[in-house]
């Protein structure tokens, strides 16, 4: 036969794409080779790694014969990007020239080939094995080390390939005579009658995990900032850190993501499909909240994501995780403004030219910064040497919305040499994480009784505060008096009543009580914009 249809898919935005590869073969005109469908360069260049990789595997090259070859990616409409489409295009011409017979429905193929054969791994493989299962569609072929990540989808058979001829031999129905030897001119074996020989990856999700950069108890001192990071960690609130260089806030900050409760079996799958998606991980699970920390010369691109087709970046990455943002004002003060939308709503809206998406963001941001550019402002030890304009161009990179939305403000001070000396006696990550979680805990069923679609503190909206969170009388008037004097604005004013709430199911306590909203009160920042 002269036509064949295979399919493939490719990443789009946080999802899959299913693509139609067509290829159709004229005899005996002079030599063409085109690929249509609005390819980019990347899927353009395929028609020469394809025609290498076929050769190399012991068949004619499409190059070297007079004919036309036409190759359709369709829907036409759908901007083609990336190698996805290499191992399809490939099994999809060889199909139509008769050197292979295979029934290709239900079947999906995805892969960049090298010009030796080799199959090599792509992003995305989980959603795209997601959105071939909806499909209705019951095996994929893929490169070997996606083949775990793809395994993670129920309902479709992944087979993991290293190579362009593994696949073939396992598809492979044309018959071969008996007279032809068992292995052909390049001593590799004749592929015969329904001859399977991919195993199909297992996958299981482990959650056995050592604490990363460090413990708790390993930090000296420091008791009010870990309260703080503890609070945060238990209902989910944003934290700043602020004091001189050198006293351990990057540390904290490290040691914070050991405190999160382990990811469930879904939020495993939504994460590694984010990271896959972004190229941020191949072939591996993320099956612990993510740590980000981007340095402070990212750009607002990198950071919010987008680009002329919208793509993840940093915040989105760091979905169900910590973002940790070091040297907080230093960063460009766009930048830094851009996080209002998803630090508010949990997601990011990103709208260009060429399209459009809506990515995740639920993370919790750990900022640190110093109290000025040379960090000695307000020491009794070191003087500081920073101009009063360089102080007022620091202050004024953090506005007072972008202060509002950050729940916690705690100080990290200088720690008495003494203590620097001895050995940790501080309450130990493991037995933070456990009261953390069993906060957590009384958070998922209250919200789960009431219907909510939310899962921690920080998540409840004004309606939820009011209907929820029921204050008595004398706890009322003094978070409005304390709201009165120290200025609060209407967000600030609900986050104090959110994190009382998260201070209270700490203690196990069915009420708010004055004590927590004088807790909660005390991490406002003591200085405004």
């Amino acid at each position: 036969m002269s036509f064949a249809k295979v399919y493939s898919a490719q990443v789009n935005l946080l999802r899959g794409a299913i693509v139609t590869i067509e290829v159709d073969i004229t005899k005996g005109t002079l030599h063409a080779f085109s690929l249509v469908g609005l390819p980019d360069k990347a899927v353009d260049e395929s028609k020469d790694r394809v025609s290498g990789a076929i050769k190399n595997s012991g068949y004619k090259s499409p190059k070297a014969q007079n004919q036309k070859i036409i190759v359709s990616l369709s829907p036409a409409d759908l901007k083609k990007e990336g190698p996805f489409f290499d191992l399809a295009i490939a099994i999809a011409y060889l199909k139509a020239a008769g050197e292979i017979k295979f029934n290709s429905e239900k079947k999906i193929f995805l892969g960049e080939l090298g010009l030796d054969g080799v199959l090599r791994s792509v992003r995305g493989a989980l959603p795209l094995a997601e959105e071939a299962k909806k499909k209705g569609f019951e095996e994929i072929y893929l490169p070997k080390e996606n083949a775990v990540e793809a395994a993670l989808v129920e309902g479709i058979k992944v087979f993991g390939a290293g190579s362009l001829r593994e696949v073939i031999a396992h598809i492979n129905e044309q018959k071969i005579s008996d007279k032809d030897d068992d292995e052909d001119e390049m001593g590799l074996p004749r592929f015969r009658s329904n001859r399977k020989i991919l195993p199909q990856p297992r996958t299981k999700i482990s959650y056995k995990k050592e604490m990363k950069g460090g413990d708790f108890s390993d930090i000296r001192g420091q008791e009010g900032a870990k309260r703080g990071l503890e609070i945060a960690a238990a209902g989910g609130h944003n934290i700043a850190m602020y004091g001189p260089p050198g006293t351990g806030k990057t540390m904290l900050a490290r040691v914070f993501s050991g405190l999160l409760p382990d990811l469930s079996t879904e939020e495993v799958l939504e994460i590694t499909g984010i990271h896959s998606v972004a190229g941020a991980t191949v072939g591996e699970l993320v099956c612990f909240p993510p740590f980000r920390s981007p340095h402070h010369t990212s750009s607002y691109v990198s950071l919010i994501g987008g680009g002329t087709y919208p793509k993840p970046g940093e915040v989105t990455l760091a979905h169900r995780g910590v973002l940790f943002l070091d040297e907080f004002p230093e960063f460009e003060k766009r930048v830094i403004e851009s996080l209002r939308q998803p630090l508010e709503d949990n997601i990011v809206s990103i709208s260009r030219a060429k399209g459009s998406a809506i990515f995740p963001s639920n993370f919790i941001l750990v900022a640190a910064m110093n109290p000025c550019p040379c960090g000695n402002a307000g020491s009794k030890k070191r003087a500081c040497i920073c101009k009063p304009s360089d102080l007022d161009r620091y202050k004024r990179k953090l506005s007072g919305p972008i202060m509002d939305r950050i729940d916690l403000w705690v100080s990290v001070g200088n720690v008495d040499y003494k203590k620097l000396g001895g050995e940790g006696t501080g309450e130990r990550s493991e037995k933070i994480k456990e009261r953390v979680a069993r906060a957590r805990e009384i958070q998922k069923n209250r919200y789960k009784k009431l219907g909510r679609a939310i899962a921690t503190n920080s998540e409840m909206g004004v309606k939820d505060l009011s209907s929820i969170v029921k204050l008595k009388k004398e706890v009322r008037d003094l978070l409005d008096d304390s709201a009165e004097r120290l200025g609060l604005s209407a967000r600030a004013y609900h986050r104090v009543i959110k994190i009382a709430r998260t201070i209270a199911d700490l203690e196990n306590s069915p009420e708010v009580e004055a004590n927590h909203i004088l807790e909660a009160i005390q991490y406002r920042p003591k200085v405004n914009n």
